[in-house]
């Protein structure tokens, strides 16, 4: 017999064999199912940390197999099924993060030769660029947190939480990761994380994977146009345009080269706005407005989050505490995002007129403080009127959350200096008060003292400012004059959708243009990124068929 449930358990008896057998025992007799223990096997399917109560457990969810063998298919995780690229077929990638990235090994199991274009450099000279936004305050447009090669995700945590159940295969997109050298604790743990120390190494073994099968990748490279083709006007065909390549400028050399394929995928992220222009000029009807978030990241001493989720209890056999917010004020969402327990705020910019922040953690998630975004949902009818006539005139509505959105990031950048980000305690924040002091901070290009309750957009900062109260209310000791609000978090996703057709993902604007991945306006995060690349490029397969 085999069959699936779930036990709970002290911490410290999370690898404790016999104990788990015991409670596995228990289970099967409330059932009528009496056997020995030496008959009963088990496997790990999901572990999880239930902190609810000042009685800390841990959940087990189990496949339990009485008097049967555990087969080879139980225990066996990716087979890779990649086949060397054939030069008949190819498809350029715009973008090499995880839904570039995937939806390349995805087009290898069938030979079809993906062609990535990624404006950023490979992640060890990407590391060099990273640093000097700390240590030089300069910020590299092309090479930074969010370009470059594994996208917005390699240096920025590599968390793989995913509610994107539907989408896709989350087990395969787990298995692949670890296929390529991450952790097996990520095919088991509930909120699983891979760790901006190790999640590099993992990128370039999948890099050396698609190179040494015959896809070729450019990096420093820039998509600057789209190749197309008007077509043939009909009242039955939604797509206006064809696209039969791209147009790519080398940022080293300044030489623009055109590539030619049977399609292309588009996988640029939700800060590529230049992408959105492109589109705009070329195809407005491919776009469309959506809602997204923005406000700040909070950052309190490790100590006291882990002190709050575990009651107070020794945290010894638990890991570094996470927490999850969620609330509604004035009928807009305000909750927590990338919450990054033991980890850092990084400065997340991607151009050297703005300021952004983000959040990560290495593997070990020690560090010393845990942040986490605390963003308000923006809705497109939120955007204040200017942007809607700076969109209008560009010639596409749609674009109007993306104007407000980097007017935010230039506001923040005029109340920082440099690369330094404003920030104040909580405490005064709530208050309405001069920070005269600031509690010592993870962000190492530094903080200034800013009242952001005077000059965050209104409908933000008062939303921000109900949110809390009604975090605390929940979470006794989340607001602390030891916490700091540090401005501005506005890239959990894009203000932007680009259209594509449900069934397809092909673009209904433009035939053979397929967006994928966060850019799109159709996934969040990492695993759900990998499996929209994979999805979108599973259409193309049978596109090319």
């Amino acid at each position: 017999m085999i069959t699936e449930f779930s036990i709970t358990i002290q911490p410290e008896d999370e690898n404790n064999n016999s104990i788990i057998l015991q409670k596995i025992s228990r289970q099967l007799a409330d059932k009528n199912i009496k056997v020995a223990a030496s008959k009963i096997k088990y496997i790990v399917l999901k572990k999880s940390i239930d902190a609810r109560h000042r009685q800390i457990k841990i959940v087990l969810k189990l496949k339990v197999f009485v008097n049967e063998e555990i087969s080879l298919a139980e225990t066996q995780t990716f087979t890779p099924k990649w086949k060397p690229a054939s030069e008949k077929k190819s498809v350029i990638i715009i973008g090499s993060g995880p839904a570039g990235l995937f939806a390349a090994l995805k087009l290898l199991e069938s030979g079809i030769k993906p062609i990535i274009i990624e404006r950023g450099k490979t992640t060890s000279k990407r590391k060099i660029d990273i640093a000097a936004i700390s240590t030089k305050k300069i910020v590299d447009e092309n090479s930074n947190y969010c370009f470059g090669e594994g996208g917005a995700g390699t240096f920025s945590d590599g968390k793989l939480y995913t509610r994107s159940n539907k989408r896709g295969n989350v087990n395969r997109i787990l298995q692949i990761f670890n296929f390529f050298g991450a952790d097996e604790n990520i095919l088991t743990d509930a909120h699983a994380h891979i760790g901006t120390d190790k999640l590099p190494k993992i990128i370039n073994a999948i890099r050396d994977k698609i190179i040494s099968l015959g896809g070729e990748i450019y990096f420093n490279t820039k998509c600057s146009d789209f190749i197309l083709e008007r077509l043939p006007q009909n009242a039955n065909a939604a797509a206006s345009f064809k696209i039969t390549g791209i147009k790519a400028v080398n940022l080293e050399t300044e030489s623009e080269t055109s590539f030619y394929a049977d399609a292309v995928l588009l996988a640029t992220g939700h800060s590529a706005s230049d992408i959105y222009s492109l589109l705009a000029k070329k195809c407005p009807s491919a776009l469309e407005p959506k809602t997204f978030a923005a406000g700040v990241r909070v950052e309190h001493p490790r100590e006291l989050i882990d002190f709050i989720q575990y009651h107070g209890q020794d945290r010894k056999n638990l890991p570094t505490a996470e927490y999850r917010f969620t609330t509604q004020v004035d009928e807009r969402g305000v909750y927590s995002f990338c919450m990054c327990p033991g980890g850092f705020v990084v400065p997340s910019s991607s151009g050297p007129d703005e300021i952004v922040v983000n959040g990560m953690s290495t593997a070990k998630r020690n560090s010393r403080w845990s942040n986490a975004a605390i963003v308000v949902e923006i809705r497109p009818d939120d955007i204040p009127q200017e942007f809607e006539e700076q969109a209008d005139k560009a010639g596409c509505k749609a674009l109007a959350g993306l104007y407000f959105r980097t007017a935010l990031e230039k506001l923040t950048k005029q109340n920082g200096s440099g690369q330094s980000a404003p920030a104040q305690r909580l405490t005064d924040f709530l208050n309405h008060k001069d920070s005269t002091s600031l509690p010592e901070s993870s962000y190492t290009p530094g903080l200034i003292p800013s009242r952001l309750d005077k000059w965050l957009p209104e409908h933000i900062e008062k939303r921000l400012e109900k949110g809390f109260h009604n975090f605390e209310k929940t979470t006794k000791g989340f607001i602390s004059s030891d916490a700091v609000l540090i401005a501005s978090e506005t890239r959990t996703s894009t203000p932007v959708r680009i259209l594509r057709n449900t069934e397809t993902f092909e673009c209904t604007g433009i035939k053979n243009l397929y967006p994928a991945g966060e850019g799109s306006g159709y996934s969040g995060g990492i695993v759900s990124s990998a499996m929209d690349g994979e999805n979108a490029a599973a259409s193309i397969l049978l596109a090319l068929k």
